[in-house]
């Protein structure tokens, strides 16, 4: 017992790490879980008194137990079984397809996180670009909405600052639960979209198995009364115009519902902005016809450095004003009852007209509007004289003049496309650069469906 033994040092090191990480998962890990997990549920309880809607149960729960409650949850037990019936593979490497997507479309939300940081940077980031407009906002229906419900705001989606916006806009509602699509799917910004409550969607998939595991989350998800935001257009506009609805997500939501007594409430949200900095990716992604981002890092590092450069040597402008409007609730329950054969088809529909209805209406896409409609340059005064007339033929629409000025307004939309050289002046008619036509009309686009609906 008490003779020397000899080793190499490399295993001496590697028995002293072996023995340390045994202690630490016995030992020293679940304390300070434990010591985490408290002061998480002390800082859940302080906000909770002040959010309208408090944290559900179900969107603290540790990723990994809903991980767990997922994969052996009995509609995603048979989806295994079929999936693997199908493919005639073993049904433990089916289950393990159906473990790897459930990690990856089960968020890890911190309230910390999102309170302590996601909050202020969105506000900080929403404000710095931009002039930042609540538009339309009916407190009173918002207010009646059941306490109980699972409210769901929908949203058209214009630019991936949709996120922020609405993100910063809903705070002292509740936390957003957002459905983000594959290109969110980078480390690190994955980890930080996972830790905002986030969940990964692969849109394209055509996998039954995938999209019945997350027919299932979300169906928990909706189930536990979580807060979510969807796009039901389903991806980012091509054109600037409201795109049809997509059903995946919303078909989810309302066919199959275990717990019917609590209600589904869809809040309407139309966003617009004076600029959308995707504008000339999307535009050219919708003239070839597909969905593909070319955005390369070097074009987005030279933004974010110009922009830098114009804040330090006090040039800086913000790129004009950028609003949203909510509109008043939907409740499903409402909707079933009113129309009982009514399928999700018509439940999209409804839903995308009502955001149509608030899309706020800026001072570029009026400008835009305006000159893409003149057959001829414009001088500033036949502008604005076309600008007055669009904006009386609106009477119903969220119209924002800054400053309630008409000039003005006229005077900030010519300044963001002279800025961006999309448009040029001479001999005091403003002209359309050649070029940058399908630009404007990206912008005007945005609220055109508001004219035909008045016309109609």
């Amino acid at each position: 017992m008490g003779r020397m033994v000899e080793m190499p040092l490399w295993a001496l090191i590697l028995l002293v790490a072996f023995a340390a990480v045994t202690f630490a998962s016995h030992f020293l890990f679940p304390s300070v879980r434990w010591f985490f997990r408290r002061r998480m549920e002390r800082v859940v309880a302080k906000l909770n008194t002040r959010l309208e809607r408090p944290i559900e149960p179900l969107k603290l729960a540790r990723r990994y137990d809903m991980i767990q409650r997922l994969i052996y949850d009995p509609e995603v037990s048979q989806a295994v079984a079929d999936h693997a019936k199908s493919e005639g593979i073993p049904e433990n490497v089916a289950f393990e397809q159906a473990k790897r997507y459930a990690r990856e479309i089960v968020p890890g939300f911190s309230a910390t996180a999102y309170f302590g940081f996601a909050i202020k940077a969105a506000k900080w980031l929403s404000r710095s670009l931009y002039r930042v407009r609540l538009g339309h906002f009916d407190e009173a229906a918002l207010s009646k909405v059941d306490p109980e419900a699972t409210v769901i705001f929908v949203m058209n989606h214009r630019s991936n600052m949709d996120y922020v916006l609405v993100t910063w806009l809903a705070a002292e509602r509740s936390a957003l639960s957002y459905a983000v699509g594959e290109w969110a799917r980078v480390w690190p910004l994955s980890k930080l979209i996972k830790a905002m409550g986030a969940y990964f969607i692969r849109r394209k998939s055509r996998n039954d198995l995938y999209r019945r595991v997350l027919a299932r989350y979300v169906r928990m998800a909706t189930d536990g009364g979580v807060t979510q935001a969807l796009f039901p257009e389903g991806g980012l506009s091509l054109d600037g115009g409201l795109a049809p609805p997509k059903l995946g997500l919303l078909k989810y939501i309302v066919e199959d519902r275990a717990n019917k007594d609590r209600d589904v409430v869809f809040v309407p949200v139309a966003l617009n902005y004076d600029r959308v900095f995707e504008d000339r990716i999307l535009v050219a992604a919708g003239k070839a016809g597909e969905r593909r981002f070319r955005a390369r890092i070097s074009v987005v590092a030279r933004f974010v450095m110009k922009q830098f450069w114009l804040r330090i040597t006090g040039r800086y402008h913000r790129h004009g004003y950028a609003a949203a409007s909510f509109g008043a609730p939907v409740s499903l329950n409402e909707f079933q009852a009113g129309n009982p054969r009514s399928p999700v088809k018509d439940l999209a529909r409804l839903l995308m007209k009502r955001i149509g209805e608030e899309v706020p209406v800026l001072p570029v896409p009026l400008v835009a509007r305006a000159l893409m409609e003149a057959e001829a340059p414009l001088s500033q005064a036949e502008l604005e004289a076309r600008v007055a007339q669009m904006v009386e033929s609106l009477p119903r629409a969220h119209v924002h003049l800054p400053r309630g000025d008409l000039h003005y307004a006229v005077d900030v939309g010519l300044r963001n496309l002279r800025t961006r050289q999309l448009i040029s002046e001479d001999g005091g008619k403003i002209t359309i650069s050649p070029d940058d036509s399908d630009i404007l009309a990206y912008y005007a686009r945005s609220i055109a469906h508001l004219f035909c609906t008045r016309s109609a």
